[in-house]
């Protein structure tokens, strides 16, 4: 198992060109990420970084907990962004929706990188229970950027 102290955590910070002022993570959340990206058990990070096991755990969850609101914010932005925008009301049948994307596409002109199953899986998967089986049980946008990427954003209930 890896230490903490195996670990230049500055030289690892910069390898992967981590800059606190241009990130959502603090440097602490920076460092513990990186170190149990590694394997490094939490014990061993609260000894170099002088404090608890369970202060570490907090740090970790939400850095977590930031990245994964990164992510979200970028998914919004890019669908947002995006010269293709399908709305899919609830109802609507999965295997209806390759179809819808891929005429919206050719009117943009813009390329699907996905085949039909493909992307019934990507919009299932991103969708979570907002699909279930076949059938859409809440509005969703989805979105294709330029590149064909797709992106699937659910609306929120009210």
């Amino acid at each position: 198992m890896n230490e903490a102290n195996d670990y230049d955590i500055d030289a690892l910070l910069d390898q992967v060109g981590f800059e606190a002022d241009r990130n959502v993570l603090t440097r602490r959340q920076a460092e513990v990420l990186a170190l149990r990206e590694r394997d490094v058990p939490q014990a061993d990070i609260a000894q170099r970084l002088g404090t608890s096991r369970a202060n570490v755990s907090s740090i970790e969850t939400s850095a977590r907990t930031n990245v994964e609101k990164a992510r979200e914010t970028i998914a919004f932005a890019e669908a947002l962004n995006a010269p293709v925008r399908v709305d899919v009301a609830a109802g609507v049948d999965l295997y209806d929706i390759p179809s819808r994307v891929y005429a919206a596409c050719d009117d943009a002109d813009v390329k699907v990188n996905q085949t039909a199953p493909e992307l019934m899986k990507s919009v299932s998967d991103a969708a979570g229970d907002a699909v279930s089986g076949r059938e859409v049980k809440r509005d969703l946008l989805v979105g294709v950027t330029i590149d064909g990427t797709v992106r699937v954003r659910r609306q929120e209930l009210d």
